[in-house]
């Protein structure tokens, strides 16, 4: 298994005009990974308290090296859509009925684990493709890392 650090990219992304499509890292526990490389979840939520990546940082063409918690990177796939909300009751219950299919959870208190959060991202993965897998050095506990960004 290969091992990569994307450090580099810091100065390009911070003194860069860049204006294509932004590379982003997102870290998944299982089954969630799995679910995304076998086409089932098709819609990826990340649930914060506070506004954090990837909230208003993903875009439509984006793509994201899909990496397992404390493991390597396994796929890539590339953002059709994304949505922006910020939460309350009315919101979550939205977010729900409209996206629970494609969203897949797999435990039962997900929803109501979710109840207290103050922002929502909804994005639309498409174009999954299995990588051989490679490392990448991340020691932080971030959940979703922009590698090049235009702020």
């Amino acid at each position: 298994m290969s091992d990569y650090s994307f450090d580099h990219l810091k100065d390009f992304s911070a003194n860069s005009t860049f204006q294509g499509p932004q590379l982003h890292l997102a870290i998944f526990v299982e089954p969630y990974l799995t679910f995304i490389l076998d086409g089932k979840k098709t819609v990826e939520s990340r649930f914060s308290c506070v506004r954090c990546a990837p909230f208003d940082k993903v875009r439509a063409n984006d793509l994201i090296l899909l990496k397992r918690s404390g493991g390597a990177v396994a796929g890539i796939c590339r953002v059709e859509a994304a949505w922006f909300y910020k939460i309350n009751r009315d919101v979550l219950t939205e977010i729900r009925h409209n996206f629970a299919a494609q969203i897949c959870p797999a435990e039962s208190g997900f929803w109501s684990e979710r109840a207290d959060s103050s922002y929502a991202t909804l994005i639309s993965l498409v174009d999954v493709v299995r990588v051989p897998e490679f490392r990448i050095k991340k020691r932080d506990r971030r959940g979703w890392v922009t590698i090049a960004s235009q702020d």
